[in-house]
């Protein structure tokens, strides 16, 4: 395992891809610290920015110790491995990978797991921005893999989902699974306005108060509990709402009943 420690705290971004299992399997110690990072705009090399060291363990393949938050890129595209991070992350954590673990033991800047493929990335603090979402430009967000955060999250989460699942054991900003197509989400608390906006199919769990339901979704009834994944049920009562209806979607978005007294009107047309 090598254990990389901060030398300081970064002023300026640090955009660091080679921080990944893929990039330092096969390399010796000093091939590893040889490696080329950005600080800003000038180009380091990976022993200049952080401590490095090696030790017996197989796994995780590379932990972090101490405050990462300007760090950017770490596990991008990963393809195996594991990565534990004792303290926060910057942006862009785990973007486009494709498969191996990160876990994170603090807070995580904008667009984790951007455009993800595979693999699992578990976050116990909170979430930026664009969390599981597709680029500018781009109608390719999260596609397979989980992602877990034990925190709350930012806006714009999951934009363009296609698979996966995300559980949420916070609350979740506006415009959550803004035009995704499949997938599951699960938000443990409360959710802000635009849920589900221009969904086309997948299903998304609020499992406490949420602000508005879109007028582009209609009633189709009650259940008693909802399934999140195998083996992984949550209990309700849930409204169950269809929609985006603007965009012909068939999407399901479940509110919990108990939550959400203000949403008891739509019983008339069951």
């Amino acid at each position: 395992m090598i254990v990389l420690t901060p030398l300081r705290k970064f002023q300026f971004p640090v955009i660091a891809e080679c921080i990944n299992p893929d990039v330092f399997q096969g390399k010796t110690l000093n091939e590893i610290a040889a490696l080329t990072l950005w600080e800003g705009n000038k180009q380091k090399k990976l022993r200049g920015l952080f401590k490095i060291e090696k030790n017996t363990a197989e796994s995780p393949n590379i932990t972090i110790n101490g405050d990462a938050s300007e760090v950017r890129r770490i596990g991008m595209g990963m393809k195996g491995g594991d990565i534990v991070i004792n303290g926060n992350a910057g942006m862009h954590l785990g973007s486009k990978m494709v498969g191996g673990t990160i876990t994170v033991h603090g807070d995580v800047g904008g667009w984790a797991g951007a455009e993800m493929r595979g693999g699992v990335i578990e976050i116990h603090g909170n979430a930026g921005d664009y969390l599981a979402s597709s680029y500018r430009g781009s109608s390719e967000g999260m596609h397979k893999g989980k992602i877990i955060v034990h925190g709350n999250v930012g806006s714009d989460v999951a934009v363009f989902m296609h698979g996966g699942t995300i559980k949420i054991y916070g609350a979740a900003g506006q415009f959550l699974g803004f035009r995704m197509s499949g997938g599951t989400i699960y938000v443990e608390k409360n959710a802000e306005t635009r849920v589900g906006a221009c969904m086309r199919g997948g299903k998304i769990v609020v499992a406490g108060f949420l602000e508005e339901v879109l007028p582009t979704f209609t009633i189709d009834g009650v259940k008693p509990k909802v399934k999140i994944e195998e083996n992984e049920k949550v209990s309700g009562p849930f409204y169950v709402f269809l929609g985006d209806l603007a965009e012909k979607g068939n999407g399901k978005l479940f509110v919990s009943k108990g939550n959400n007294p203000h949403l008891s009107q739509y019983e008339k047309f069951l």
